[in-house]
């Protein structure tokens, strides 16, 4: 435990990350049927990747010695940032192509064996993020104060 919180700043956001993934596995395969390859999935309720920068955000804000003026801090936003934008903006884009693609495919009959269908839904919705934000935040507080 000793190495723990020597390192809060690092274990708390993975610890975070992981279990606010095993939450979407079991959401999705209550919904879907289970199946163990659903643990990776992409898209879907919560963010885990959102949960986990907003988990990195709330423990350098409340671990590193300069909290929110620090250098450190800056850094997990920017990250931030970039990881939210991809999961919402840049992965919904590559959802739409496969979507245009697998429509071509059908309306062109081409071999579906030769071309595989592709995956549509790649993304995250924005309540997905917000959702995976918000237990990013909640569980850090909640985990901070276990430490």
């Amino acid at each position: 435990m000793e190495i723990i919180s020597q390192y809060k700043i690092l274990f708390i956001p993975i610890i975070i990350g992981t279990v606010v993934q095993i939450i979407k596995f079991v959401l999705y395969s209550t919904k879907h049927g289970w199946d163990f390859h659903y643990i990776m999935t992409h898209g879907h309720m919560p963010s885990a990747h959102t949960a986990f920068v907003t988990s990195l955000i709330t423990s350098v804000a409340m671990f590193d010695d300069d909290g929110i003026k620090s250098g450190a801090f800056a850094v997990a936003v920017v990250l931030a940032i970039i990881v939210i934008d991809d999961a919402v903006r840049l992965r919904m884009y590559m959802g739409d192509q496969g979507r245009y693609l697998n429509m071509l495919i059908r309306q062109l009959n081409i071999n579906e064996e030769q071309f595989p269908r592709l995956k549509e839904r790649m993304g995250h919705k924005v309540s997905e993020v917000i959702i995976g934000g918000i237990l990013g935040v909640i569980f850090t507080i909640f985990l901070a104060k276990l430490l």
